[in-house]
Order: structure tokens, then sequence, then C-alpha cells
């Protein structure tokens, strides 16, 4: 029997059974008898609010209903508060009291609509540049920012809050959360993977892989593009040749969505929908996000080289808070008491970060041998050495240069 895809879309024609047969796809896989191809992505990314505020109506919503104002208003709020806590990141960062960090601004209607879709038992794979994503699943701003600290350990616990780690290396979470919806679904577990990736991330192999496996193994992931323009300075005209991110879901024979990344409602949605899709057994969906990053790849970047202002004025003008504020504020759920609340409770949270960075960590350079081999090995041991070597001839060498002065 053909598997439909509800709410993404409905199910179209299927390849003979010879040709199915052909493909040779075993049992295990999760597959019916028939090959069923899933809808197409649009070719305008999918919106639900224009950027004057004001709802869309016709086919560029793809039938995606407006979330209710209740869950907008909530999702304003946590777009405030991740906004707020992001510049209060960078301009702690910029203090000399973080190593570094990779700003969210601009990005926030992606990450906080994919984690109010996801459920408590869901998991969540995100990547160096989730941190509001984190923030909004519950994490505390001091064990997200024990990460960018220098700190040997993630900083918080992921099975408490059903978070991998933040990885820097590009893609390699997304393969984790293919494994870990598998055997998930093997299990009988009710519970779907999201991750995220980058449009850079796409150009991994990594990435090719994790999209393969979801597909041909029907597993419960959510695979979320953030397409923000750039791979650090590499535009996405020098990356790929295809149409959008989206269109890649063809050849993987999973549904792609293009969305406009800067509209959380739209986002939302989609996201939501893909994720009660993975829990029915309906298998992987890939969504691209059109976004963009509004600050520099990371504190230590200088994007004046390979953007224009211009550019970076434009999209400004599509800001997804304000976006938001003005749907709301028309719908009347956003009064002046409302925002100046939610802006109080955004200080707040700048407050208690701003206090916790105040305690500095003594950290202890050789734990960064600790934990990395269940068992002891020479190599290790010898740069342990090395390191302790050096350590000791600099505090050596301070110590004199202070006894002369």
């Amino acid at each position: 029997m053909a598997r439909s895809f509800g709410r993404l879309g409905p199910s179209v024609a299927t390849l003979p059974r010879t040709i199915a047969r052909a493909l040779a796809v075993p049992e295990h896989c999760f597959m019916s008898d028939d090959v069923v191809v899933p809808p197409l992505p649009t070719t305008k990314p999918i919106r639900l609010i224009a950027e004057t505020g004001r709802a869309v109506k016709g086919a560029q919503t793809a039938g995606f209903a407006m979330p209710s104002v209740e869950t907008l208003l909530g999702l304003y709020r946590q777009m405030v508060l991740a906004r707020r806590f992001d510049a209060q990141v960078t301009a702690l960062t910029r203090q000399g009291r973080l190593a570094t960090y990779p700003s969210a601004l601009g990005q926030e209607a992606c990450e906080i609509a994919a984690v109010a879709s996801l459920a408590p038992n869901d998991w969540l794979f995100p990547t160096y540049r989730d941190t509001i994503a984190l923030l909004t699943r519950g994490v505390s701003p001091v064990e997200i920012l024990s990460f960018f600290r220098g700190d040997w350990h993630t900083g918080f616990d992921p099975h408490a809050h059903h978070i991998s780690p933040q990885s820097t290396p590009l893609a390699t979470q997304a393969l984790h959360a293919v494994g870990l919806a598998t055997a998930a679904k093997l299990k009988h577990d009710d519970v779907v993977a999201l991750t995220f990736l980058g449009d850079g991330s796409t150009s991994e192999g990594d990435a090719h892989e994790a999209f393969n496996f979801a597909s041909v193994w029907q597993s419960p992931t959510v695979f979320v593009i953030q397409n923000n323009q750039y791979a650090i300075s590499v535009p996405f005209s020098k990356q790929s040749h295809a149409r959008t991110l989206a269109d890649r879901a063809i050849g993987y024979g999973m549904p792609g969505y293009f969305v406009d990344g800067n509209d959380v409602a739209a986002m939302y949605a989609v996201i939501t929908a893909a994720v009660e899709r993975a829990r029915s057994g309906g298998g992987p969906t890939m969504i691209e996000g059109l976004t963009y990053r509004m600050e520099a790849h990371t504190n230590s970047d200088d994007p004046t080289r390979y953007r224009e202002k211009g550019e970076v004025a434009e999209w400004q003008g599509r800001d997804p808070v304000d976006r938001l504020e003005k749907y709301l504020t028309a719908a009347g759920a956003l009064t002046d008491d409302v925002r100046g609340s939610i802006a109080a409770d955004a200080e707040v949270l700048a407050a208690a970060t701003r206090g916790a960075m105040n305690e500095t960590p003594v950290l202890d350079p050789l734990e960064l041998f600790d934990h990395v081999y269940s068992a002891e090995r020479p190599a290790l041991l010898e740069q342990r050495a090395f390191l302790a070597h050096e350590l000791a001839q600099t505090e050596q060498t301070l110590t004199e240069m202070a006894g002369r002065a």
C-alpha cells in the first residue's frame, strides 16, 4: 500500500512494482513494496507572515495553517529572550570573557521554532551556533557557556536535556541524530531526532551519509538546514548549483521544504508537521530555512571583507523578531504591558548571564588529556608530560620576570 505524507503533502504516483523490486530494497529497511515519490519543494519559500507583519494568503502558504496567537506569543517571548542572551554573550566575548562565540543574531526564527516543535522525550542535535536553541530547551547560561570558556566537558548533561553536545566539526551531529533515531525506531521508542545543519555543512560527506541512511531506513529524523547564505566567507552561490538546498531531498527520496527562515510561524508549522510525520512512522524530512547571519561568523571574523553593507541592510528589513512583533501587535496580543514584561524578563536573563561570568573558572590545562581513551595510551602520556614541562617552564619564567620588576 502506498504511504501517505499526511499534512506534508499527498502521495503521488508510485513506481511500478517491477522497478521497485529492481531497486533491491531489503525488507529490514522499513519500506513498503511501493516506492512513493515525495512532494517537490516549492519554487518560492513557504511563508505565513509577510515582512510587513501581515498574514500571507494563497499558494505561498503551501497549505500550512497559521499557528494560534497564543503559540506565536510564546514563540515571540522565546525569541526576545534568545536575542538578548545572544547580545549579552557577544558583549562578554568582546570583553575577553569567552574565547569565541558564534552569534545566532537573525536566525532566531529557525532555532526557536525547531525547539518548540519537539516533545520533551525527543532529541536535539545542535551545531556550534545553536546556543539559543539550548537556552530555549532549558539549559542554563552557565552550562551553555562552559563550552566557550575552555572547559573540557560539555557543560550540561545531554541525557537530562535530550540534547547532544554542540558539534564544532561540520555535519558530524547529523549522523549521530540518524543513529539515535534509527535505534529508537528499532526499540519502538516514541522519539524523534531533530538536527540542525548550516548551508556549508550540506557540502560535507557526513551530511550525505546522514541523508541517505535516514531515507533508506526511514528513521524518524528531521533535518533543519539554516541557510544563512555564507559558509564563513563562502556565499551559497559558490557552494551549490542547486536551486535550493531543499531540492537535494529529491535525490534521497524524502520530502523537502523550502521555507522563509525569518518567518517563525512558517518554520513552526512546517517543522511541527515534519516531527509529527516522523513520529507516526513517515520517515525523515529535509527543511531549508532561508535566513541570514547578521553578525560575523565568530568574533574573530571580519564580514566586511566578503559582503556589502547594503546586503546586510536589506536583510535587516526582514528581521524575524520585528516581523512577528508587527503581526502580534496588529492582532491585539502584544500590548505595551506584555511587551514591557517580556523585555524585563530578557534583562533579568542578561544580568544573570553577566553575573555568572564574573566567576572565572579554574581550569587545569592538563585535563585536556583526561577522558580521551578508556585506558592510558603511551603517546597521550608523552604529550601530557611535554605540556606539563612547558607549563612549568612558563611559570618559572614569569616568576623570574616578576622578581626583576
